[in-house]
């Protein structure tokens, strides 16, 4: 059984993963911690919880979490995180992080975009980055797993067959991505009070996302060759969910039948990749690990359709989906 630590245990992200560990049959939630002006029984952060699981919410002890689990999903904020994990870490204790800590790898742009020193360079080096479908073989021995964004994960399953066999121009791909509020974590906000976000969509953080340089860096990675994307985020008014429109040039003629049959073949051993005949729907991705694509071209542009739900596949149960690799567990096991 692998004993599990959840660190910053009363956010979305954890909630999330509480879920999906209590009916998974190897992994057992084993300890709960958050700072100290938010801890409390478990139930009452979490009422859904009451009669699932009976733990308290603590503030950490690092001796104690290492006595009592093997993987922490460390549910923290950027900057937060980095002055947790190196002790996890020196404790023997494996770790997922849910943070944009781990995941760029250029320590400038990191510094530049998140406005922060990065403290732990040394584990930055090491961590794998945590998109099986792209990197398995680096997340298998890895002590350290940088759990990717939403976005980023979307937009890069949907991507990275076209761009690994040249078959779109790199430096002209359009991403139009549209994000439940649940995106912006459990904070309070004016923009997402009931009254200001009820029927309503709107653009955001336009030209500066944080992601676009996530996405630019996963993609560059799995092509072989430089990538740039122009990234626009919106946020709609339901609960959960991402859905993307890409808008993508050939190098080249391709058809529709080929665009199938690509995808057919470099998904086809993937359990959480779905191809379908048309768009996908967030609802159809709602509470799932699955990401939904379909391929079609437009006036000889290639469109690419994806959706995720923001919080499993785009969160906690990638992270889930990434322990069970690193534990030597079947990577669906509490997930299908």
């Amino acid at each position: 059984m692998i004993r599990v630590a959840i660190i910053g245990a009363t956010g979305y992200t954890a909630y999330e993963s509480i879920l999906i560990l209590l009916r998974h049959p190897q992994a057992q939630v084993t300890y709960l911690t958050a700072l100290p002006e938010e801890c409390a029984p478990l139930t009452e952060v979490f009422p859904a919880l009451q009669g699932r699981l009976d733990l308290p919410i603590e503030p950490v002890d690092l001796n104690k979490l290492a006595g009592c689990a093997d993987v922490a999903l460390c549910c923290l904020p950027h900057k937060v995180s980095m002055s947790f994990v190196p002790k996890l870490l020196a404790a023997g204790v494996k770790v997922v992080d849910f943070s944009a800590d781990y995941r760029i790898r250029d320590v400038a742009l990191y510094e530049k975009v998140y406005k922060v020193e990065h403290t732990d360079r040394e584990n930055l080096a090491r961590a794998a980055f945590g998109l099986p479908e792209l990197f398995r073989e680096k997340i298998v021995s890895a002590a350290l797993v940088a759990n990717p964004s939403c976005y980023p994960t979307a937009a890069s399953l949907a991507l990275a067959p076209l761009l690994k066999e040249r078959l779109i121009d790199p430096a002209d791909i359009y991403i139009n991505a549209v994000s439940g509020v649940s995106g912006a974590g459990r904070k309070t906000a004016l923009a997402f009070h009931f009254p200001e976000m009820n029927d309503n969509l709107f653009g955001y953080a336009v030209g500066t996302h944080r992601h676009m340089p996530e996405i630019e860096q996963i993609l560059t990675q799995a092509a072989g060759q430089l990538v740039q994307v122009l990234f626009q985020p919106h946020v709609v008014c339901m609960d959960r969910g991402i859905g993307e429109s890409i808008y993508c040039q050939p190098t080249g003629k391709i058809t529709p039948a080929q665009l199938t049959d690509l995808y057919q073949a470099f998904y086809a051993r993937e359990p959480f990749v779905r191809l379908l005949n048309k768009p996908p729907s967030t609802k159809n991705v709602a509470h799932t690990n699955f990401c939904d694509l379909y391929a079609t071209i437009v006036k000889d542009k290639i469109l690419v359709f994806s959706a995720i739900d923001n919080l499993i596949k785009g969160a906690s149960g990638q992270a889930v989906q990434n322990l069970n690799i690193i534990s030597g567990l079947p990577e669906t096991m509490g997930l299908l």
